[in-house]
């Protein structure tokens, strides 16, 4: 329960990987590349607190195998390198500034190691758990240890430079290292991937989201799938839930290119529904720099995130209500329907042992604008709400707002802004008799970010605003839009270069966005897809993330889309945007790009790999010294799930 309260809290990741603009360090990374001159603990652990963070999780090692603090068994680590003399300790330092700001201190210790010679012989296991043993008992009380799932595979291990397989399930003995992690932490939760049923799980993704239906149950015994992790099991046998993990930006690990890359607050705020909104907690990374510091970026979006998370909650409309319910357990008071608004967290609304389709109508007084509900479970007494709808009074009627199925330790729904006398919870499934223990309304205001802009294959622009209900408006000859300025109803034609500007406006607030301007100089209405009968193929030219496509079954790696832009251009780069399906989305982790003026001689221009894609399936973007093309090749070399699958949401390119 005291994890579960929390809610929300950090990662940080800092590493070799950091000086090498790596994703995964190899594990023969130089340690003198170390050498973070201005590194501040302090600053992170001030912008969580100011964040609204309750908590941070340190990356002690990563699977490179270098430690953050002087590990006894190791000669890779901080007490060799130059950096403070080999005197420094980051694990003490986050600590210390975890204590100074009152935020709980989490580590982070991969159990694979890329570095050490042992790796994947019995010995490791031994120097593993000294490491472990080292960090829960040096460094002050630890509320969570973190254990990454990746394990095996090539590294350096000591000289050897050789690819080791390992039985993650069997390898590193968790039932008796879970022995000795609550032997020394008595109090800490357990993070594992997968189904080694630790105290939380991974919800399947890294991209910041948990199932809409979200239990806190596994089983303890036997195999876990993907849609277990991501939904939960309705009759498992114990108790698991769903921790998100997403970073705020599109790596772990700090990288320049990424610096403008930081997710957005209306990003955040989707994140922030989907995770803590749906029974989960949130824990959100910040990359390190190079020199130690938390990004200036990450530290604007992560405080405007919590500036625009407590407006959003700023006022709960249960406040001044009365509750009445279908049914009360045994028509005791202490079970009444008034439990659910009091802001006690030890009350509850509970009905009959029979009863569990019930219902309770929060009657405001009077007209009263929302769109925001909030609703809790008692869950000491375990999870139990199936299915429910969220209704309100509008002139005497009563309207369906939402539909939802579990709520567990906390549930939130949006919905478009209604004014109605009264709200009406209605459970109409459950696995025992409704226990809730709170329900908040709140009318959360606009998310007033600059709109996206975005141009289809045949040249139709579409804007869309941060926040549904925002109205827009645009310009087309980059003057900043005003409400004078034509609005917004619907995609609209253009041809040629256009630049489009457009703002989101509140009517009831008269606020609106910053600007949003998109430069458009190579229309697409003229690209064809050479070689592809399938005219489902022109999804990766139609503007629209949502839609992919697969190429033939029967192909085999390497794998060729051939395009050809109707006319030469000079092209300094191109974008590859993942098939964002969840079953088999074929993404190209590896790739070579060539360029044709004729379709027949071809030149390479770039060759390389998407890091972590799998986890991370955003945009590509990859540049290139400029060339005079026609024709572009995308050869995928091999994709995340070691077949031939290869599919595509977006291609397009960059000009000079």
């Amino acid at each position: 329960m005291r994890w579960q309260e929390m809610e929300y809290y950090a990662f940080v990741h800092f590493s070799l990987n950091t000086y090498t603009d790596q994703s995964w360090g190899y594990g023969n990374e130089d340690i003198d590349l170390f050498n973070p001159g201005e590194l501040d603990c302090r600053q992170w652990a001030r912008i969580c607190k100011e964040a609204g963070m309750k908590g941070i999780i340190l990356t002690a090692k990563h699977h490179c195998g270098f430690c953050l603090w002087p590990s006894e068994y190791t000669e890779y680590s901080v007490k060799n390198t130059s950096w403070r003399g080999g005197k420094g300790d980051v694990v003490r330092e986050m600590a210390d500034a975890c204590r100074e700001y009152d935020l709980k201190f989490g580590i982070y210790l991969s159990p694979w190691d890329r570095n050490f010679a042992d790796y994947g012989k019995p010995e490791y296991i031994t120097y593993f758990r000294n490491q472990l043993t080292e960090l829960l008992t040096n460094y002050g009380p630890v509320f969570e240890i973190w254990f990454d799932g990746a394990n095996g595979g090539s590294g350096y291990y000591g000289g050897a430079n050789e690819e080791r397989k390992i039985d993650p399930s069997s390898y590193y003995d968790w039932e008796n290292t879970y022995k000795l992690v609550r032997e020394l932490q008595p109090n800490i939760v357990i993070w594992n991937d997968g189904g080694d049923r630790a105290d939380l799980r991974w919800v399947g993704t890294e991209a910041g989201f948990v199932g809409e239906t979200n239990w806190s149950l596994l089983n303890k015994t036997g195999e876990v799938t993907w849609n277990m992790l991501h939904y939960g099991l309705e009759d498992g046998d114990s108790w698991v839930p769903a921790e998100v993990n997403t970073s705020i930006r599109p790596e772990w690990f700090y990288h320049p290119g990424e610096d403008a890359r930081v997710k957005t607050k209306p990003q955040l705020m989707d994140i922030y529904y989907n995770s803590i909104g749906r029974n989960g907690s949130l824990l959100l990374n910040f990359p390190i720099m190079p020199n130690g510091l938390i990004h200036p970026n990450d530290e604007h979006a992560a405080l405007e995130f919590a500036k625009a998370v407590e407006e959003a909650f700023a006022v709960d409309l249960s406040e001044n209500a009365r509750a009445e319910a279908s049914n009360i357990r045994g028509k005791e008071k202490r079970f009444g329907a008034a439990n659910a608004i009091d802001g006690s967290k030890e009350t509850y609304w509970a009905t009959d042992d029979s009863v569990i389709n019930a219902s309770l109508t929060i009657d405001f007084g009077k007209p009263t604008s929302f769109n925001r509900f909030l609703v809790q479970e008692y869950i000491r007494k375990g999870q139990r709400v199936k299915a429910f709808t969220v209704e309100a009074l509008v002139d005497g009627i009563w309207k369906e707002l939402a539909a939802a199925s579990t709520i567990g330790y906390k549930r939130i729904l949006r919905f478009p802004t209604v004014r109605a006398t009264a709200i009406r919870l209605k459970i109409s499934d459950a696995k025992s008799c409704p226990l809730i223990s709170n329900i908040d309304i709140y009318n959360a205001p606009q998310i007033l970010e600059p709109p996206s802009i975005i141009r289809n294959q045949s040249g139709e622009v579409i804007i869309t605003p941060a926040d549904d209900e925002s109205v827009l408006y645009y310009t087309l000859n980059n003057q900043d839009p005003t409400t004078a300025s034509k609005k917004y109803s619907g995609p609209f034609q253009t041809e040629g270069k256009v630049e489009v500007s457009a703002i989101a406006y509140e009517p009831s607030s008269g606020k609106s966005s910053p600007v949003c301007r998109e430069k458009f100089d190579l229309p697409r209405k003229n690209w064809k897809i050479v070689g592809a009968a399938d005219e489902k193929a022109y999804a990766v030219l139609d503007g629209d993330p949502l839609t992919a496509w697969h190429q033939d079954s029967d192909k085999k790696m390497p794998i060729d889309l051939v395009i050809d832009l109707g006319k030469e251009q000079i092209l300094t780069g191109f974008r590859y945007f993942p098939d964002q399906g969840l079953w088999g989305p074929g993404i190209i982790t590896n790739y070579r790009f060539y360029v044709s003026s004729d379709n027949k001689n071809w030149k390479l221009a770039d060759q390389g790999e998407f890091s972590n894609i799998k986890n991370n399936p955003s945009w590509q973007i990859k540049m290139f010294a400029p060339e005079k093309a026609r024709y572009l090749k995308l050869q995928s070399l091999r994709n995340t799930e070691g077949n031939d699958n290869t599919g595509y949401a977006e291609i397009d390119i960059i000009t000079k």
